[in-house]
């Protein structure tokens, strides 16, 4: 097939993908901007893009079209190379009119791939895939503003960020208008006016993205996201499905109507009394002549472990946090 065998043809994939990347990367900053001006919108977002059968399909595609891109950039930096010889070493300089990102179009494209693995295991491999896995940790995999507290209060993830935006800026402003010039739109009265389009586009883009790397990094260590009295009520709903299976619409009409504080207090007092009474031989006995009620038992502290794994994580820095309270140690939810 052209498409694989020829120069034309691999250039024209390149373009294809390239602007279908570069749409997402728009959206993707869109996307990060509602989490500046309305957080809780942002947390609303994360779970509709959940583990879905549509976002699942979607981040397919993606996944598709960056290995695509990825396996296509190698294919043309190795035909170009083969096709240059030996020339490229004595070249001392670069031509006159030639950007400097076209030339280091491939390398520029590694710095970009190692920042997207950093920012997949922050952000993608505990949010939609551990909600494939099943996996459930201290935070729900939709409260995305958690996620965001946890990545931007290391001193080195905006660094990384800010290093991975430049790389792209540079990768993003040729690749735009070149895919034009690919696929055959290259008249000298377009190119310079797609090159402005490119120049423009790219740069607030990658601003936008800078901004809210910087934003993010000072409400994560300010605590914000971990304070915030809206977005707290919306992490203690997110409890609502996993501890539904265990308790049933009881909890949920639980965990709607009570405040955080106290929704807090009292499953942790829930947890921390369930946990004491199994430690009792008495309850070892009677849980071991009852396989089925055990394993119901273990169901209920496991969903209450969850639940407390996630207070204890958001109150773990702020100093009116709630604490156990021992009169309540003897009233369970339900």
């Amino acid at each position: 097939m052209w498409l694989i065998n020829s120069s034309v043809g691999r250039k024209f994939i390149m373009a294809l993908t390239g602007a279908c990347l570069v749409l997402f990367v728009t959206f993707h900053c869109l996307m990060n901007s509602v989490a500046i001006l309305w957080p809780a919108a942002y947390n609303t977002i994360c779970e509709i893009l959940g583990a879905n059968w549509y976002a699942l399909v979607a981040s397919a595609g993606l996944g598709l079209l960056f290995v695509i891109h990825i396996i296509y950039a190698v294919m043309l930096t190795i035909q170009n190379r083969q096709a240059r010889g030996n020339v490229r070493y004595e070249i001392n300089r670069r031509p006159q009119g030639v950007e400097w990102s076209s030339k280091n179009m491939f390398v520029l494209g590694v710095v970009i791939l190692a920042f997207l693995i950093v920012h997949l295991i922050q952000f993608w491999a505990k949010m939609q895939l551990a909600e494939i896995r099943g996996v459930e940790g201290a935070i729900p995999p939709a409260a995305g503003t958690l996620f965001i507290s946890e990545a931007f209060s290391c001193i080195w993830t905006p660094i990384v960020y800010i290093i991975g935006f430049i790389a792209l800026w540079f990768h993003m402003n040729h690749g735009f208008w070149s895919m034009f010039q690919s696929i055959g739109w290259d008249s000298t009265v377009w190119i310079p006016r797609l090159k402005k389009i490119s120049c423009w586009w790219t740069s607030i883009v990658i601003a936008l993205f800078i901004i809210q790397a910087c934003v993010f990094t000072v409400k994560a260590r300010s605590g914000f996201y971990l304070s915030d009295s809206e977005l707290r009520e919306q992490y203690k709903e997110m409890l609502a499905p996993m501890m539904e299976k265990e308790y049933g619409k009881e909890i949920v009409l639980f965990l709607e109507m009570t405040p955080y504080e106290q929704a807090s207090m009292r499953l942790r007092s829930e947890y921390q009394s369930l946990k004491s009474q199994l430690e009792s031989p008495m309850a070892k006995d009677q849980l071991k002549q009852d396989p089925q009620l055990a394993e119901q038992i273990e169901k209920r502290l496991r969903a209450l472990e969850c639940a407390d794994a996630m207070f204890s994580y958001i109150e773990k820095n702020d100093p009116k946090k709630a604490e156990v309270n021992p009169m309540m140690m003897t009233q369970p939810v339900m």
